[in-house]
């Protein structure tokens, strides 16, 4: 299995009612995906986040359902919402678990 996280920064005019539309948006993208096993977002709330708002993990059965993923067209729909809503810059890791 394949976890992948982002994190994502926002400039200041993006606002709470956004970022809660791209996790809901995103965590909509399990039913869109195959060889995903789950999918998980939420608005961080550490005092240590660096000004990183946004957090998304993926779960993939393997490394062809992550490959996969990037030119899902839901996928991409996600991510043009989240430069639309002012992503500043973000941070993605893959591990194998």
């Amino acid at each position: 299995m394949i976890d992948r996280t982002i994190l994502v920064k926002f400039g200041e005019q993006t606002t709470q009612e956004q970022l809660q539309e791209i996790v809901e948006r995103f965590k909509a993208l399990k039913e869109h995906l195959t060889g995903v096993i789950e999918v998980n977002a939420g608005i961080n709330f550490s005092d240590n986040n660096k000004g990183y708002q946004l957090v998304l993990r993926v779960r993939f059965e393997d490394q062809a359902a992550l490959e996969a993923y990037g030119p899902n067209p839901n996928h991409q729909a996600v991510a043009a919402l989240i430069r639309e809503y002012g992503r500043e810059d973000s941070i993605a890791a893959n591990i194998e678990v």
